[in-house]
């Protein structure tokens, strides 16, 4: 980072990194860390930066406890780290879920058979069990799934969407570090920036 920041250019950073993050698997921020309202925290993989930067989408299995916390609107937040770049991003916003809908169906078709095998589990996330398992068929572990053996997996599908309305934005600098905050009322309303002492 160069010593002549704009807040615009931060947010264009963020925004870009974001979108790379969702676009690259090996990008550093590509799983980032979500929180729900509960205090819980899981590593999920950024699926999707849509173009206006206003929100992010995640798959999830539709049977995991988030789910029902989430539902139509609930509050949602992200921690992402690019430890070469130096590099925090924290953002907060509102999230839903949708099992069904173009949305989702895109992302499902999207997926491949090795993500789509994740919902073949025969419980849903968190089901104790007596030993380490999957919980995947016996048949399908450790193979690709064939479009036939996949078609149950559909209804344990979901995408989590997050609408943003706050971002965080921190770089480690050997000289001094610098931050900026950005926030806005909703999705159709332009970021509001300032810097704020890291």
């Amino acid at each position: 980072m160069n010593e002549e920041m704009t807040l615009d250019g931060v947010l264009a950073d963020i925004a870009a990194r974001l979108d790379h993050a969702a676009r690259d698997r090996r990008a550093a921020m590509h799983m980032p860390v979500v929180g729900t309202a509960d205090g819980d925290l899981r590593i999920m993989v950024l699926r999707a930066c849509d173009p206006d930067f206003t929100a992010l989408r995640f798959h999830t299995d539709a049977r995991s406890s988030k789910v029902s916390l989430i539902g139509c609107g609930a509050p949602v937040s992200l921690l992402a780290f690019d430890p070469e770049a130096k590099i925090q991003i924290r953002a907060r916003g509102v999230g839903r879920i949708e099992t069904g809908g173009a949305v989702a169906d895109a992302a499902w078709d999207q997926a491949s058979a090795y993500a789509r095998r994740c919902y073949l589990a025969e419980g849903g996330p968190g089901t104790p069990t007596p030993a380490p398992v999957s919980g995947l068929p016996a048949e399908v572990e450790g193979i690709r799934p064939t479009p036939e053996q996949l078609l149950p997996a559909r209804e344990n599908f979901a995408v989590l969407l997050v609408t943003l309305t706050s971002l965080d934005w921190l770089y480690l600098a050997h000289n001094g570090h610098r931050r900026a905050k950005f926030s806005r009322g909703d999705a159709g309303s332009p970021w509001q920036g300032t810097w704020v002492i890291p």
